[in-house]
């Protein structure tokens, strides 16, 4: 099976690996690994001491960020990576606890905005405790600074 293309081979002079190679996958793995370990952590402290998901809380900190507290429901989904369908139902279930309140924008009669709510607010800073509290010992002191420094330097070369 030819797992070449594009680039220096012996095989085919001038071509890529098309598969990663042993490291490669290892490190990928690793990686998938470790983030799904943690968000998994994460996500059930935030369920078990706040009644909260990491996606519910994620919207509320992107909106908490927002100028005015508001985003267009396209650019919630984007910031919170999640489809524009998932962030609708989630969005409706937050405001029917009145944690965000949605409302049409007025230069554009097709836009909607969520907008985070004082009750969101609150609920967003105590919420906060148990994230953050999970983020400095899940992720943050397994790591030095020189870790840190190297994990952010690596990850930013990740983001498209």
């Amino acid at each position: 099976m030819d797992d070449t293309v594009g680039a220096p081979g012996r095989e085919h002079p001038g071509r890529h690996r098309m598969i990663p190679s042993r490291t490669q996958l290892d490190s990928w793995r690793s990686f998938l690994r470790a983030h799904a370990g943690i968000t998994k952590v994460l996500e059930s402290e935030l369920e078990v001491e706040q009644d909260l998901s990491l996606a519910a809380y994620d919207v509320l900190v992107q909106l908490s960020e927002a100028p005015e507290r508001r985003l267009r429901m396209t650019e919630l989904a984007e910031a919170v990576l999640l489809s524009r369908s998932g962030v609708t139902r989630l969005v409706d279930r937050m405001e029917k606890v009145g944690l965000v309140a949605r409302a049409k924008v007025a230069a554009d009669g097709r836009g909607v905005t969520a907008r985070l709510t004082d009750a969101g607010y609150e609920r967003l800073r105590i919420a906060a405790t148990t994230h953050l509290r999970g983020v400095r010992q899940h992720f943050a002191d397994r790591l030095d600074a020189d870790d840190l420094t190297d994990l952010e330097r690596i990850t930013r070369k990740l983001i498209p």
